[in-house]
């Protein structure tokens, strides 16, 4: 099997989330932690018929994957978030230089999936958050774990679950995802989306995203869906 994707769905230069893992020993996605629900001024209410954030942890194949499978959520977008429109491509922000990370848009319904529940599925099953600028194969501030927030009260809601968190000492690190307003997000290109649905033989997906999605499954199976909402009409 070609660690490389295949030339007819993308460009060479988008195959380097899979070609860092061929440097990389690679046995299986980063290992779920349980971690507490959401208690306190981690919690987060809302009336609205969808409310969205943006997460980032890694490369966004695995962590839309993921969310896609979350009952609740109305759609999971790759993209970029943390730079500048111009530089919101996948070309340049591989190159770390542009401020952005690889992130997830995620729009989901409130009064199906709260904000907590999204961020307790984000820090136990869809990344690695003590990862400083990396997520397993990956390597760069383009991979660091963020949450890029959509107003005040989600921002202070999301800090306290990180404080809640590492209170509760589940992790044996402390947790380095940063906390910051949102300016804008882009989604990334067509071949993107979707793209552990799409490929799930693809050495990459195999070994670092289908476990995750498979994790979701196991510890929260009232809100996994096994047929996922998709970004592209097919």
């Amino acid at each position: 099997m070609s660690i490389l994707k295949p030339v007819a769905i993308v460009s060479a230069a988008a195959a380097l989330c899979l070609a860092l893992a061929s440097m990389a020993r690679v046995n299986a996605a980063e290992p779920a932690v349980a971690v507490p629900a959401a208690v306190g001024k981690a919690q987060l209410s809302s009336t609205a018929q969808s409310e969205t954030i943006v997460l980032a942890g890694g490369c966004f194949w695995g962590v839309q994957g993921v969310f896609q499978h979350t009952q609740g959520v109305l759609r999971a977008v790759s993209g970029y978030a943390g730079g500048k429109r111009e530089a919101a491509t996948y070309e340049m922000v591989s190159s770390g230089g542009t401020g952005h990370a690889e992130a997830v848009q995620v729009t989901y319904d409130p009064r199906k999936i709260s904000f907590g529940q999204i961020l307790q599925i984000y820090f136990s099953v869809a990344h690695d958050p003590t990862q400083l600028n990396r997520q397993g194969p990956d390597h760069g501030t383009q991979y660091r774990s963020a949450i890029f927030t959509a107003g005040q009260q989600q921002q202070q809601a999301a800090e306290a679950y990180i404080a809640q968190i590492n209170a509760a000492r589940v992790f044996s690190s402390p947790i380095v995802t940063q906390v910051t307003a949102l300016q804008g997000f882009y989604p990334a290109e067509d071949y993107h989306q979707d793209y552990a649905t799409l490929h799930p033989n693809q050495p990459y997906i195999a070994y670092n995203d289908l476990p995750k999605i498979a994790n979701l499954q196991k510890m929260y199976p009232a809100v996994y869906r096994a047929d996922p909402v998709l970004v592209m009409k097919r």
